[in-house]
């Protein structure tokens, strides 16, 4: 007889994870009574892979307030406040980031609760479970949903051993990082296009801790996330930038990566074709760097003054795609389609099917693309 292997981590995608918490949150807020119900969620997963990032733009998302517990850098007292004496009565005096309000909703965020001392944890306890920190008369506000992150052992990170009790307050899941759903995430974020292309070129540097020198930097979520805010500080000093990068992503990939962003660094041609009719389309040769042109025109796409603008971008998208293989033109729909920080998703998608030049990318390439995307919300 043949042993069933079972999987001992409950995986799930940044995509699922937003999905499991944001229904979660919804589901207080439209029923605050369900607090001591509702389990609170634990996201497990490699440093950088995102957690805070998810557990962040969901409460911004919904409009809510955030607060980050940082335990790992707590003491007790810090947690559950200090006492103090009156009339010979001890009181204890709950710190003031704690949410007063009754009618107030949001989300507290328990980061790196796998690092924190054993007594912290404790102290944790109780306010996981009851929703209260003891003797002190506090309750947390029905509104606020509690949500936690913390590392693994398996990752060299600070990662205590969780007790079981603690363990028990949970729902858990274990995050991974994921270049496609990254590289979502990362255009409507406006990443910068150079880090878009590169990862969409070498998807598998997006995390990478095999054969890193953990002490240093290292490819992650986390750090590309930095490097492209490095850019535009460092971008006319290329000898600068190449030592951020190495700082950054280390040495590996960060040879990589800058030999990828000094070929494919000047977007004064793809603002051209997007934006004058007239200009000659050129698609370059290497698949480097068509994957570092599609970055580049999903990222100029939605940055126009106003609608008219964005319509003759749109216009000019469809003139760069329509000279494109399948596959590139593909990916470019698709990445144009996330819209960024300014532009939603959906309102991108339509501006984008309403423009004329769908119709002709349609015929051409419509069953590419529908066989490998869908437009949703």
């Amino acid at each position: 007889m043949n042993a069933t292997a079972i999987d001992t981590h409950n995986i799930v995608s940044s995509t699922e994870a937003v999905s499991i918490l944001t229904k979660s949150v919804e589901t207080l807020i439209a029923n605050p009574d369900l607090a001591g119900s509702l389990p609170a969620i634990i996201f497990k997963g490699a440093p950088g892979c995102g957690k805070s990032t998810i557990v962040r733009d969901v409460a911004k998302s919904l409009n809510i307030g955030f607060i980050d517990v940082r335990l790992a850098q707590m003491e007790r007292c810090d947690f559950a406040g200090l006492p103090s004496v009156n009339d010979g009565v001890t009181t204890w005096n709950v710190p003031e980031f704690w949410p007063r309000d009754p009618n107030s909703r949001g989300i507290i965020f328990f980061d790196e609760i796998t690092a924190a001392a054993s007594d912290v944890q404790v102290a944790a306890y109780s306010l996981i479970l009851d929703r209260k920190i003891p003797n002190s008369g506090y309750s947390l506000p029905k509104g606020w949903y509690i949500v936690a992150a913390g590392n693994r052992k398996e990752d060299h990170s600070v990662a205590k051993t969780m007790s079981a009790a603690l363990a028990n307050r949970f729902v858990h899941f274990e995050i991974e990082a994921n270049a496609e759903e990254w590289g979502e995430w990362a255009i409507s974020h406006d990443i910068h296009p150079s880090v878009t292309g590169f990862i969409n070129y070498r998807p598998n540097l997006l995390f990478k801790m095999k054969d890193q020198n953990l002490e240093m930097g290292w490819p992650s979520p986390r750090s590309w996330e930095r490097v492209s805010q490095m850019i535009p500080l460092f971008g006319d000093n290329e000898d600068v930038l190449r030592k951020v990068v190495y700082g950054l992503v280390g040495n590996q990939a960060g040879v990589e990566f800058t030999e990828f962003h000094r070929i494919n660094s000047k977007f004064d041609d793809v603002l051209e074709m997007l934006t004058n009719p007239e200009a000659e389309i050129r698609i370059p040769e290497k698949s480097d760097q068509k994957y570092a042109l599609c970055s580049a025109v999903a990222y100029l796409l939605w940055n126009g003054k106003n609608e008219e603008e964005h319509t003759l971008r749109i216009s000019g998208m469809y003139r760069i795609a329509m000279k494109l293989t399948a596959d590139f033109a593909t990916l470019l729909a698709k990445s144009c389609m996330l819209g960024n920080s300014k532009i939603p998703r959906f309102q991108a998608s339509m501006l984008i099917m309403k423009n004329p030049g769908y119709k002709k990318f349609a015929e051409k390439f419509g069953e590419a693309f529908t066989k490998k995307y869908t437009i949703s919300e």
